[in-house]
């Protein structure tokens, strides 16, 4: 047995013991990391912490650690009845405002994790202080970030127009950009139906007070509890990643081995008190911190997790009663599983197992059957790792083929970009992550669930649907 298929084989032997047994995927994955890598790839401890994701370990707890400065001291919850009042009590907007503000974002430039840490936990604390699904909300905001990631001027679309332009194949930076949009945009509709968004709607216009928010989970089955209910905060414990609670699966359906959740109502969306309404001097530094974070990111092209930790110090100093409540909230378990799972996969990586999948598609000889294993390779491999390294390894491995005018250049390139970013809403890959680490007041593992069946959806499906719409057309 090739080492390659070793390694792969182990992979899915973590998955199997982190689903059935109560142990921390991330934990399971240093362990496989430092067996596959010492006995099988021969790699020193150098070499297996060389795909230890050091950057996005900064981003989880620099943004974790400033955000639940927020939380405790009452930012976050005047950020929440703020949009209210903009969006004049129309919850059901919501999802949308974060789906097009992280799309706004990345198509001028911003980097997509760095739109996502920015977004994403503000739109979930409002999903948890107005009964809306955080699934729904959490793939609002990264299918918004997908959907402008690939305009002319953004960092995803630049790599991949300078991939085409080096590799001498045709392109169209315009149909790149709307391939994107217009899938994202879809799939983005879709999870708004099925996660409880025509609720929302029905609802109508709330007031502060109203207490007929619904199913709060939609087609989730859960409920998540509002901020500053008795439900435990996300610093108090969690399972470890991978113990086998029950809950149900994106659409209704419990997930396999787990038992069916039955639906509560949400609870009543509290008023917002004097108190909540006003900016202390606390609030106004965190709300200028948030705001100095936007422009560090945006404009001076920093590091988020540097930046955000390097914030959260300078609110702990003033603030240090807050402080001290906000260092319990850094998502430790949700630290350990992701940077656990992508040192393994960084193992994967160094072996060569990456390229050995991707080489081993492109010698198939018959085109169209290689453009949809590469588009599935390319969803697979990404959520766990790299979207854009992704896309720079697998363009070329479809030169061959594409040079041959078998298959359109043009459609081929926005399948494969559609496929390598969509998947972007898995727990594992850096915009899950920020994701899951930043909802609040919520059943953690049972969200890590969620996420991890929702990517696994996204995985099956839409790789086939951009192949079968943009590549058997023959675009270009």
């Amino acid at each position: 047995m090739s080492p390659e298929l070793i390694s792969i084989l182990v992979l899915v032997v973590v998955f199997v013991i982190a689903t059935t047994r109560s142990v921390n995927m991330g934990a399971l994955a240093f362990a496989a990391a430092f067996a596959v890598g010492g006995l099988v790839a021969d790699l020193d401890a150098d070499g297996i912490f060389a795909g230890f994701p050091g950057d996005l370990f900064v981003v989880l707890v620099g943004v974790t650690y400033l955000f639940a400065i927020a939380r405790a001291n009452g930012t976050t919850d005047w950020l929440v009845h703020a949009a209210v009042r903009l969006v004049r009590g129309r919850v059901a907007l919501i999802p949308w405002v974060m789906f097009a503000l992280t799309g706004a974002l990345t198509a001028i430039g911003a980097v997509s994790p760095a739109a996502v840490a920015i977004v994403a936990p503000i739109a979930l604390s409002f999903a948890a202080r107005y009964g809306i699904s955080p699934l729904l909300m959490g793939a609002m905001v990264v299918h918004g970030a997908q959907a402008g990631g690939f305009s002319p001027i953004s960092i995803y679309g630049s790599i991949v127009n300078g991939i085409v332009e080096r590799e001498k194949l045709p392109g169209n930076e315009v149909v790149l950009f709307l391939a994107s949009l217009a899938a994202n945009l879809v799939i983005a509709a879709v999870v708004f139906v099925l996660c409880g968004g025509l609720k929302l709607w029905a609802r109508g216009a709330v007031t502060e007070g109203d207490s007929t928010a619904g199913d709060p989970t939609g087609a989730t089955g859960g409920s998540a509890p509002a901020a500053g209910s008795s439900a435990p905060a996300a610093s108090s414990s969690v399972p470890a990643a991978g113990s086998p609670a029950a809950e149900a699966a994106p659409g209704g359906a419990a997930a396999p081995g787990s038992a069916q959740l039955r639906t509560r109502p949400a609870p009543a969306t509290p008023a917002a008190s004097p108190e909540e309404a006003r900016l202390t001097p606390a609030r106004s530094a965190t709300l200028a911190s948030l705001l100095a974070l936007v422009v560090a990111v945006l404009v001076f092209d920093l590091d988020a997790g540097l930046t955000a930790i390097t914030l959260a110090v300078l609110l702990s100093t003033a603030w240090p009663k807050d402080s001290r409540k906000a260092t319990g909230q850094i998502a430790w378990p949700t630290v350990l599983l992701i940077c656990g799972v992508l040192t393994y996969v960084g193992v994967l990586d160094e072996m060569g197992t990456i390229t050995w999948a991707g080489e081993g598609v492109g010698g198939i000889g018959v085109p169209l059957l290689a453009a949809l294993l590469l588009c599935y390779i390319g969803a697979l491999v990404s959520a766990f790792a790299s979207s854009v390294g992704i896309m720079g390894a697998l363009i070329p491995l479809a030169v061959p083929f594409l040079e041959r005018g078998e298959i359109g250049a043009i459609g081929m390139i926005a399948a494969l970009a559609v496929s390598a970013t969509v998947v972007d809403v898995s727990p594992f890959s850096t915009n899950g992550a920020l994701v899951l680490a930043a909802a609040p007041d919520v059943d953690r593992e049972r969200f890590f669930r969620q996420l991890m069946v929702y990517g696994g959806i996204v995985v099956a499906v839409v790789p086939a649907a951009a192949w079968l719409v943009m590549v058997v057309p023959g675009w270009g």
